[in-house]
């Protein structure tokens, strides 16, 4: 199986001066998704931006309970954001006939 997209978790650990453990407890959370490849564990990079921020948090010594409530609110937010706009784009539509 190739890498390609795939970040080495204690490589992110390392230059995040994070414990490996801390990266376990975030996938049993539920927070990110690892995979392992040949008996190395990897974070998808796509998930690189949530766990940087996640990073952030703990730094804050903010506890995993805390950090899972707050990427909660941070994700409905985003949704509600999308949501917004969606609206807000469909209000900026021409009227159309409805008598046609």
């Amino acid at each position: 199986m190739q890498t390609e997209g795939l970040i080495a978790v204690s490589e992110f650990c390392t230059s995040h001066h994070l414990e490996i453990t801390f990266i376990q407890s975030l996938q049993e959370y539920g927070l990110i998704e690892t995979t392992t490849v040949e008996q190395t564990t990897f974070i998808y990079d796509r998930e690189l931006p949530k766990l940087e921020q996640i990073a952030r948090l703990r730094n804050l010594d903010i506890n995993l309970e805390g950090i899972e409530a707050i990427t909660h609110l941070l994700q409905r937010i985003e949704e509600m954001h999308y949501e917004i706009v969606k609206l807000k784009n469909k209000l900026n539509l021409p009227e159309t006939n409805e008598g046609s």
